[in-house]
């Protein structure tokens, strides 16, 4: 039987989930052609952002990849050490236990899908919009009162710009927005003063985390590079979780206690 026959027989047999399955396998194979042949062509602007954004692609498998891997660690065991001299060759070898251990990253992010976070204060009374926002009336003859500004400490990133104020919607005022923060470390028992990263979440709504209110209660991410904290690789830790534990707005200063 000549092979296109075959092919078709199979196909009657089958229906056409093979061909479809077949089709979609080949498209998956020729992306990377596809992708490449793209990046040759684009020119100026749009070559720039397509490779900055492929580049990003990239990094982020790569993280992924590397965050996935497992590292082997030996531990010394006490009930196998052998009681009296050992000759030098053997004692890397003798009374250890190898083990592996997840990288730091995935045992996060475990808990933060659990939602295991122990936090120092657990419960806090919830911000209405009320207290948050202040209205501003707006227009020739202040009939408008579609804006509105923020009288709770705010965190912006380093780079920000106020919008045109035609397009302001939420007005978040310079004198309310801090940079840093006083952070104590539960276990060193010492407090330090600390960048901000970003406000992680405020339990009084998903609006107040998008904003970067930072209230009594709100987990925020501070810059720890300069406390010299490593991992179990070596590598130096540069961000981690704090939770506020006053009100910034009535004491001028945002202290928060370190998540460990």
């Amino acid at each position: 039987m000549p092979q296109n026959e075959h092919i078709e027989l199979h196909r009657k047999r089958h229906g056409y989930r093979l061909d479809y399955h077949e089709r979609l396998r080949k498209k998956e194979a020729r992306e990377p052609r596809e992708r490449s042949k793209k990046a040759q062509k684009l020119r100026g602007l749009k070559a720039k952002l397509y490779n900055k954004e492929r580049m990003s692609e990239k990094i982020q498998m790569k993280r992924t990849l590397k965050a996935h891997q497992e590292k082997k660690t030996k531990k010394k065991d006490p009930e196998k050490t052998p009681d009296g001299a050992v000759p030098a060759y053997l004692l890397d070898r003798e009374g250890q236990s190898h083990a592996k251990v997840l990288s730091n990253m995935i045992k996060q992010k475990r808990k933060e899908k659990a939602g295991k976070w122990e936090v120092p204060l657990p419960k806090v009374k919830a911000q209405s919009e009320a207290e948050v926002f202040k209205v501003i009336k707006t227009g020739k003859r202040k009939n408008k009162a579609w804006k509105r500004m923020v009288t709770k400490v705010t965190f912006v990133g380093e780079g920000f710009t106020r919008k045109p104020p035609k397009f302001e919607r939420f007005i978040r005022p310079m004198a309310l927005r801090f940079k840093k923060a006083h952070v104590t470390h539960p276990e060193l028992k010492a407090t330090f003063c600390l960048p901000i990263i970003g406000v992680k979440k405020n339990p009084s709504s998903v609006m107040y985390t998008g904003l970067g209110v930072i209230t009594k209660g709100t987990v925020i991410e501070v810059n720890i590079s300069e406390l010299g904290l490593v991992t179990q690789g070596g590598k130096v830790v540069w961000g981690k979780y704090a939770q506020v534990t006053n009100n910034p707005e009535n004491d001028g200063c945002i202290n928060a206690v370190l998540l460990v």
